[in-house]
């Protein structure tokens, strides 16, 4: 008997053109359709046999993650047939399946008992979870309180204690620490030779190739290829290097307009002032020379308020010719945890290729929103390439931080998202009398 056998599953999600029309299909109960249907997943059929390692490869959208939760139990398949034969455990998003509010110690004993683990299993299972997890005190402090390095370290170390018959891992080992993740590929590996059935997912083609016996290749949701691991990896690997050839191709004009654009340019401020360095990496093709946070009249700030308008402003000058530069940061709260992070590329900004000397200053205008009241910092940095394939020229940690001011109103957790609050009155009489009239 196969470990995993799906016969022409398919999973669909149903799109919503407006939010009132999720309500009107409601109050229909259902007998009219006020959406389109989105296929995650289209006719996938295959096997995974017992002991086997599957790999799962395809670009971001493909349905791997679809397919994972699939597996897990976590959905159900819109058409088809699935099945799973095994206890099953399971490291998909970062930390799902946590409490946010527990402690690790707490979801530790939840997540196992999930499983169908007894409370003296679990306390004989609880000392090599923690030892493995290498969290220290932090096993007592609540999950939020994580960064998504401790976050996942927690998860597998779970995932791997509750002797799984079928282990999933998405690709949430990539936010791991090297010395971390280099521990997880040799446990994958123990697991595989002690016959665990693993389905891999991940965008490392190197992980794939050393731990496959077989992959899938999806491509918008249906099998592109499946079979030896080295001919799929291959095939994928080229189909890429030329989606990226016709990407360059295409980007050439833009970059042409943005060079004009930048020559009518009165010379931009040049700042060379770097606060603080806490690690500094990159090929040195090209460097950050400074990097300040101002506001939008370009004054220097001390604080950041919350719900105003912040500019970050960064210069970069080119050791050798980069061909496609491309100027970003990430923004990590006082946690260490990356918040929110852009680039050029990222914003549809096209910077002109740069020559040895060249200079650039780039501004990123930020809306801050209503955020908790600590310090952030920001890290720059300068590539060359595109946003999938790069060579990363110059990475700063923390160069700058600030504190956020003082909110008008309370915080809970580490955003206010703006919300606007209504008594619908008139739809709660509405809808006795809709109920009628569709009776």
């Amino acid at each position: 008997m196969n470990a995993i056998e799906f016969e022409n599953v398919s999973k669909s999600y149903p799109i919503y053109e407006k939010a009132a029309d999720r309500l009107k299909e409601l109050l229909t109960f259902n007998r009219k359709s006020f959406h389109r249907d989105f296929w995650a997943l289209r006719d996938l059929s295959f096997e995974v046999r017992r002991g086997e390692t599957f790999c799962v490869i395809g670009e971001n959208g493909a349905g791997k993650s679809t397919l994972l939760q699939l597996i897990a139990g976590i959905l159900t398949p819109s058409a088809g047939r699935l099945s799973v034969n095994g206890r099953v455990s399971a490291l998909l998003e970062l930390g799902a399946g946590f409490n946010p509010e527990f402690t690790g110690r707490e979801n530790v004993h939840l997540s196992a008992a999930i499983l169908g683990f007894s409370p003296r299993e679990i306390a004989a299972k609880y000392p090599s979870i923690v030892e493995f997890a290498e969290i220290g005190e932090f096993i007592d402090q609540p999950v939020k309180t994580y960064s998504s390095g401790m976050a996942v370290r927690l998860a597998f170390a779970v995932a791997i204690h509750v002797d799984p018959d079928i282990l999933l891992v998405d690709e949430a080992l990539a936010v791991g620490d090297i010395y971390f993740r280099q521990r997880c590929m040799r446990k994958v590996h123990e697991l595989r030779a002690a016959g665990v059935t693993i389905v891999f997912v991940s965008h490392s083609m190197s992980d794939v190739k050393a731990l496959g016996d077989r992959t899938l290749w999806l491509d918008g949701g249906r099998v592109r290829q499946l079979g030896d691991t080295a001919r799929v990896v291959a095939g994928y690997m080229a189909a890429m290097a030329e989606k990226d050839a016709a990407y360059l191709k295409l980007a050439r004009r833009p970059a042409a307009a943005a060079a004009r654009e930048f020559e009518r340019r009165p010379p931009p401020e040049i700042i060379e002032t770097i606060p603080n360095i806490d690690h500094r990496h990159g090929s040195g093709r090209a460097e950050v020379l400074g990097i300040a946070v101002v506001d939008p009249q370009g004054r220097p700030l001390a604080t950041l308020e919350p719900e105003s308008t912040v500019v970050v402003r960064i210069s970069v000058r080119a050791r050798d010719a980069i061909a496609r530069p491309n100027v970003g940061f990430v923004m990590r709260n006082h946690l260490g945890l990356d918040f929110a992070a852009t680039n050029t590329l990222r914003e549809g900004f096209e910077l002109p290729p740069m020559r040895p000397g060249d200079i650039y200053t780039v501004d990123f205008h930020l809306d801050l929103p209503l955020l908790y009241p600590s310090h952030y910092s920001f890290s720059p940095a300068i590539a060359d390439g595109s946003l999938v394939e790069y060579e990363m020229c110059d990475w700063i940690d923390n160069a700058i931080t600030l504190q956020m001011g003082p909110p008008p109103g309370p915080v809970y957790g580490y955003i206010h998202l703006p919300c606007r609050v209504e008594l619908n009155q008139r739809l709660l009489q509405a809808a006795p009398v809709m109920e009628r009239e569709l009776a």
